[in-house]
């Protein structure tokens, strides 16, 4: 088996040895050709060298969530052939590494790669469904690139949060979940559109829902983790079945604090919920509307401001390694 390393040097919590003992492991059982990125979207050219590539059977990701999903942009540059492409393993190295742990992996760098290892010898794989995101034909953002995502996306509020932690990351603050929480109130207070949102999520065959001040998609479950806590906000998403999504449509004070405490309590059975929220399963496509340019973030990226973006689910679009 020949495979491909892609090693974010940047990773928050590997260091330069671990990173050597991780490759020294991997290399014993593979040939091996491990890659240091140099730039951001290095991990999503490797990706694509790979998918190009005639001998790459595997592609290794140690890095955090931004790592994996340039790496899969890479690799379904082309769209998704999950018997073609080259198969996907992750090595968490991130802060939070919702992905690697949404698959069942430890969240410890050394522990995955054994888990990893015995998947490999033993043959064990799964072939995960994706979310994808694409311009609206006929509006502002037509021509804005598709882009895969692996866990969750959002338009709003929660895309705000992730670019106020991204200023505050390239001013030389540590990713940890104090900053987000911070940066959580600090959007909040900013927040122009709290009481009458200007989403709207138009889906085939349905009524439009309107004036949603949040939209939380998800194609896994849980959306997230602060520290060891997992959070759902779509408790019932899958890598097998299409998107998930929340709304709110009001974040007052009141609201804030009730969904809030609703996040942090919410378990596999239950998410957020009441009469400002919905909640909607297992949608194979979806666009979202709004009036005015908002932040969109995928995978916790921030991608700019949108005012519209094309939603789909994508059944079996890769194989990974569990």
């Amino acid at each position: 088996m020949r495979a491909l390393l892609v090693v974010n040097p940047a990773a928050t919590t590997t260091s330069a040895r671990t990173r050597d003992v991780l490759i020294h492991a991997l290399a014993s059982e593979m040939k091996l050709d491990a890659v240091t990125t140099e730039y951001r979207g290095h991990a999503r050219d490797l990706g694509r060298q790979a998918a190009d590539s005639d001998d790459i059977d595997l592609v290794v990701a140690l890095g955090g969530d931004g790592t994996v999903n340039e790496v899969v942009n890479g690799l379904l540059h082309r769209g998704p052939d999950p018997e073609r492409l080259p198969r996907l393993a992750v090595v968490p190295g991130g802060s939070t590494n919702v992905f690697a742990r949404a698959l069942g992996l430890p969240n410890d760098a050394v522990e995955a790669t054994g888990a990893i290892l015995d998947a490999l010898r033993t043959g064990s794989e799964r072939t995960v469904g994706l979310g994808l995101t694409s311009g609206t034909p006929g509006t502002d953002d037509a021509a804005v690139p598709e882009r895969w995502f692996t866990f969750n996306a959002g338009l709003g509020f929660d895309a705000g949060v992730v670019g106020r932690v991204e200023q505050q990351r390239e001013r030389g603050k540590r990713s940890t979940h104090a900053l987000y929480v911070r940066q959580v109130v600090r959007q909040f207070l900013g927040e122009p559109s709290r009481r009458h949102g200007t989403i709207t999520l138009d889906r085939p065959g349905e009524d439009p829902l309107a004036e949603l001040v949040v939209a939380i998609v998800s194609n896994t479950s849980p959306w997230t983790y602060l520290g060891n806590r997992p959070m759902y906000t779509s408790p019932k998403a899958s890598f097998d079945t299409g998107l998930d999504v929340l709304g709110l449509s009001r974040l007052s004070t009141a609201a804030v604090a009730r969904y809030g405490t609703q996040l942090l309590t919410s378990s596999p059975e239950r998410g957020p919920h009441g009469r400002h929220a919905v909640s909607l399963h297992d949608l194979s496509s979806f666009t979202l509307h709004s009036k005015v340019p908002l932040p969109l973030q995928m995978d916790g990226d921030h991608l700019g401001l949108r005012k519209s973006v094309t939603f789909t689910g994508v059944r079996r679009a890769l194989r990974v390694i569990v």
